[in-house]
């Protein structure tokens, strides 16, 4: 087993036949318990990846071929990374709301991945077909402009050279693209999750310190 490239919040190894995903950081309990259940309620509806099993607090998944999406991006391959993408969040956030549990007063919310990016996909390198779509620990029931903003997120972040391509995003997933001011105050929400999320595992820790540059660099965009 050998540490996967692109893991950033926890332990995660894989051998090329299994992954396995060890949860660290704050609700490290609640959120293996929650992306469990979801995986296995996703299974034939989403690509997503076959769940092996829940042993000792290690999720232990199959090993899915393809490329990582924000590899893709940076080879030149931004348009139909984006393209694809919004063609799956589209399929996502049209799943039903019970995989999740919805109850009355869930009306009107639809199922939000919660990390949503080519960084939590991967993709068949010459057709760009999603294999699958990873990291599903923060997935809640919501509004579909959280997922929307934070891969745009991504993308003005984290690879800005491309993010003109964001028209094939927001076109493949089709409707009206909620405007630019929702979309940064969904974007500023999300940031300040993951600042106290930081804030929990080490406070006033690097991290913390990130997440409020990342802020501040979000709210100066237009």
């Amino acid at each position: 087993m050998r540490p996967l490239k692109h893991g950033y919040t926890n332990r995660t190894v894989g051998d090329g036949s299994v992954v396995e995903k060890t949860y660290e950081g704050p609700d490290a309990g609640i959120r293996r318990t929650r992306e469990y259940a979801l995986l296995t309620r996703l299974q034939g509806k989403l690509p997503v990846p076959p769940v092996r099993g829940l042993d000792d607090g290690v999720l232990t998944l199959g090993f899915v071929a393809g490329a990582p999406g924000q590899e893709l991006v940076e080879a030149g391959h931004a348009a139909q990374v984006l393209e694809a993408c919004g063609a799956l969040l589209r399929r996502i956030h049209e799943t039903a709301p019970s995989v999740l549990g919805a109850g009355a007063h869930d009306a009107g919310k639809v199922l939000v991945h919660g990390d949503f990016g080519p960084n939590n996909l991967l993709l068949d390198p010459v057709s760009f077909q999603v294999t699958a779509v990873v990291d599903w620990e923060f997935a809640h029931l919501g509004d579909a402009v959280e997922d929307l903003a934070w891969c745009e997120w991504i993308v003005r972040m984290h690879h800005a050279e491309h993010h003109r391509e964001l028209g094939h995003f927001f076109s493949a997933y089709g409707g009206a693209v909620p405007a630019w001011p929702v979309r940064r105050a969904a974007m500023l929400a999300r940031c300040a999750d993951l600042e106290q999320f930081c804030h929990r595992a080490d406070p006033n820790g690097p991290g913390v310190r990130q997440w409020q540059a990342r802020t501040a660099e979000t709210a100066g965009w237009q």
